[in-house]
């Protein structure tokens, strides 16, 4: 028997698997990665593979036909891709770039424990086995490294690489998730799926550490990335951790409070006045008020109140 909240195919242990395959002129690669889908696959009853073209000029798509995929012309997001899955009533979505970057021949690693009712979401991982970690340039490294470190302070969970877009999904995965950052849905997805108790598994697999052809449309500035990323990141956190997030932003402005008002104090015990630092006590009081603002539970806020009147007895005594 399946274990309690995982996923199950509708027809027994025979599942249906949907590889999704997003392109933007990916032509010299697409072809090869449609080709090299195992068909064969333990506990998968039938294999699909849709090619979404994002608008390519350079015959994506007509090689990706010559392979045998079906081509849909439309925007490449992973929200389109995972709307495409449940319409068809796939069982398992394998998400995969069409650059090459990831070989088609690990799909059955990653099915392995969404059939075997292991897992809601497996997610090949660069960074896991160390004899397989790619050759990349050192900020990419250390971008990658960066994110998982974010991960894994909003989760509680550690994981090697959250940036890899080679991944398969359940059904009750793809039914619960809510994305919403049109960026990128690599990081989002851990934050959303561990959120909602759902398990998230590392598979080892060897990953392209630069693409072969073309670059990145997302990760083309790392900076951009980077920004666009955390952000997505920090919105999915408040979403689902509205009281740790205001509560700990909340603390960080009064400690910033107390801090000024504790500078502005001693300087009163040394001198006997407040010139020439009486904006210390206003900058303090400011950032009371500010704690006083997103601080989600009573018993902080009147500790930042006490703080506030503090500030307005020392300015003007």
């Amino acid at each position: 028997m399946p274990e309690p909240n995982l996923p199950t195919g509708d027809r027994g242990d025979a599942f249906r698997l949907l590889v999704v395959i997003p392109c933007l002129d990916e032509a010299p690669t697409v072809g090869r990665v449609v080709a090299d889908v195992p068909r064969d696959i333990p506990g998968i009853a039938r294999v699909d593979i849709v090619v979404i073209d994002d608008g390519s000029t350079d015959g994506t798509g007509d090689r990706a036909r010559e392979a045998g995929a079906e081509v849909v012309r439309h925007r490449a997001t992973f929200q389109e891709a995972v709307g495409i899955a449940i319409a068809r009533n796939a069982d398992v979505l394998l998400h995969i770039d069409g650059d090459g970057q990831f070989d088609p021949g690990d799909i059955p690693l990653l099915v392995k424990p969404v059939v075997e009712h292991e897992a809601h979401m497996a997610t090949a991982s660069s960074f896991l086995d160390r004899d397989l970690v790619p050759t990349m340039p050192a900020v990419k490294r250390w971008g990658n490294r960066g994110v998982a470190g974010i991960v894994r302070l909003l989760t509680g969970r550690r994981f090697r690489d959250v940036s890899c877009g080679f991944r398969a999904f359940s059904r009750e995965a793809l039914l619960r998730m809510n994305l919403f950052g049109a960026f990128t849905y690599t990081q989002e997805c851990f934050l959303d799926l561990i959120f909602k108790g759902l398990t998230v598994v590392e598979i080892p697999a060897k990953v392209r550490g630069v693409r072969e052809f073309g670059a990145s449309r997302v990760a083309s500035s790392l900076p951009r990335y980077a920004f666009r990323s955390l952000q997505i990141m920090l919105r999915a956190f408040i979403s689902y951790r509205p009281f740790s997030f205001f509560f700990t932003l909340g603390t960080l402005f009064l400690l910033i409070g107390l801090s000024f008002l504790v500078f502005l104090g001693l300087h009163w015990l040394r001198s006997g006045g407040f010139t020439p630092h009486v904006w210390a006590g206003f900058v303090g009081g400011a950032f009371g008020i500010l704690a006083v603002s997103t601080s989600p539970g009573d018993s902080w806020r009147s500790c930042f109140y006490c703080a506030t009147s503090l500030s307005s007895s020392l300015v003007h005594p």
